[in-house]
């Protein structure tokens, strides 16, 4: 069976061809590193984490990129919470999103540009952009003209004289759909007051460490949908196979990089976009800016990475999702059936009771079956659901015939062994040989435990018996960190 995707460019579900019959080049737009990372953000990584798996499984070389944004507004908006200046900032956020997605069991992409690093390509793409008058400049800033570009509006369907402005210094903009490739000078603090939190530095103040950058037409910084386009065009090529990111960046953001991607090359900038639908919890979308999310440190601190990627592949990528106490239930019970059903095949396939000359014909089609409905599965747009009930089934047959029987098929137990690990860890990225959920609660149990004694000893000044409290819980593999409500442990 041929893979097939939802193709948002052309609203079909389509066979799926990449340029090389060999590789596959795919684009995550990553994110812009100014709030921890939500099960919002980790619902898009999974998810391509799985996309990337399978096509492995396929036999695809796949050259996976995603990017980081570090230079933006909001994170200037963070200076003096998070660090002394942007770049302090971003750093930080990064450090946290690159553990995050070790937590989460995530293969690592190619490469993981940061905006910051691109500069240089980000000001040859807008000097090629004037150089074809796709662009104009005003001032110092740089905009891209929407109306030189024929096909703007192919992906989010629309119409360039129905397109409200795009925010940016309408003023100064021939047509108020126009965007920026370049802006002039630094940030201003009227940007970033409403994104400020109590602890912040005063806007003028940390307006002052905002990053800008020399270019031919002034000291400025980067638009923000230039810096996919230059760095997809640098790590991968001009036209790459898939690029994926969430449902909210279908307008403007991707819009915005297919025109100024194919104005610049004269290329298809991406054959198939894939866009993942949005995680909800109370009727919104779960958002750093509404302050509605669970962070993905709490989360698996709490039920593991396991029961993390269980819940976020138990929606298929392109549906929306819910965030809710059912949701997270079930998916307990999905991975629990799960590892169930997997340690129980490992337990009887090395018992003395498993035996060569046993036959079970329900457990051996079976595992034929799951193997065929979890490739059909996969093959339907990445339906990791489907797939996962695959697995699930596998679990209820291998649990009847441990149940049923007093000799166990050797031969049958081991092939639902490998097919567990060959598609739940190899293609879902789950760990059957990972620690349960208890073991994940107990562990961050105990540590809290230890900071509530460390905090009351540092309250008493007993400083050195706090940092040898500090010591053990390093020694558990936890780490300390300060947050608005108080130190935490991570693990």
């Amino acid at each position: 069976m041929t893979l097939r995707v939802t193709n948002t460019l052309t609203g079909e579900r389509e066979a799926f061809e990449p340029r090389d019959p060999d590789s596959v080049l795919l684009y995550y737009c990553g994110l812009t590193t100014s709030d921890p990372a939500h099960l919002g953000h980790a619902r898009g990584w999974v998810h391509v984490d799985v996309m990337h798996r399978w096509l492995d499984h396929l036999g695809y070389d796949v050259r996976h990129v995603e990017n980081f944004t570090d230079v933006n507004e909001k994170i200037v908006a963070r200076v003096g919470e998070d660090g002394d200046s942007e770049a302090d900032v971003a750093r930080t956020y990064v450090q946290q999103v690159i553990r995050d997605m070790r937590s989460l069991n995530l293969l690592r992409a190619d490469v993981y540009p940061r905006v910051s690093e691109h500069v240089p390509q980000i000001i040859d793409l807008v000097e090629t952009l004037l150089d074809r008058d796709y662009a104009y400049e005003v001032d110092g800033s740089v905009y891209f003209d929407v109306t030189a570009f024929d096909d703007y509006g192919k992906l989010s369907n629309q119409q360039v004289d129905e397109l409200d402005s795009q925010g940016e210094h309408t003023g100064e903009k021939r047509n108020p759909a126009d965007f920026a490739l370049w802006k002039a000078g630094g940030v201003d603090p009227d940007d970033i007051a409403d994104h400020q939190h109590e602890d912040a530095a005063p806007p003028e103040e940390a307006c002052e460490t905002a990053q800008t950058w020399d270019s031919p037409w002034g000291e400025g910084r980067p638009g923000w949908h230039i810096e996919c386009s230059a760095m997809s065009t640098t790590h991968l090529d001009d036209t790459i196979d898939i690029h994926v990111g969430g449902q909210d960046l279908v307008f403007p953001h991707h819009e915005n990089e297919i025109a100024q991607s194919e104005a610049a090359t004269g290329q298809q900038f991406a054959r198939y976009w894939l866009h993942v639908g949005l995680l909800e919890t109370k009727d919104e979308k779960m958002s750093s800016s509404l302050g509605n999310f669970s962070t993905v440190a709490e989360f698996v601190g709490e039920h593991g990475p396991n029961v993390a990627r269980t819940f976020l592949l138990s929606t298929a990528y392109h549906s929306k999702a819910t965030y809710s106490a059912e949701t997270v239930a079930e998916a307990e019970e999905r991975w629990e059936r799960l590892q169930t059903g997997h340690r129980r095949a490992v337990e009887a396939t090395d018992s003395v009771d498993a035996h060569t000359t046993v036959e079970d014909d329900d457990l051996r089609s079976t595992v034929d079956e799951v193997r065929e409905a979890f490739t059909a599965a996969m093959n339907d747009d990445f339906n990791t659901r489907e797939a996962t009930t695959a697995l699930l089934d596998l679990a209820g047959a291998v649990n009847r015939h441990v149940d049923d029987h007093d000799a166990y098929d050797y031969v049958g137990l081991r092939r639902a062994i490998e097919t567990f690990e060959d598609l739940g860890e190899g293609v879902l990225g789950l760990s059957f040989g990972g620690e349960s959920e208890g073991d994940v609660r107990v562990a961050q149990e105990l540590a809290d435990l230890l900071l509530s004694v460390r905090e009351q000893e540092r309250e008493a000044g007993n400083y050195e018996r706090a940092d040898e409290l500090r010591d053990e819980l390093e020694a558990l593999g936890a780490t300390v960190e300060d947050t608005d409500d108080g130190p935490v442990a991570r693990f």
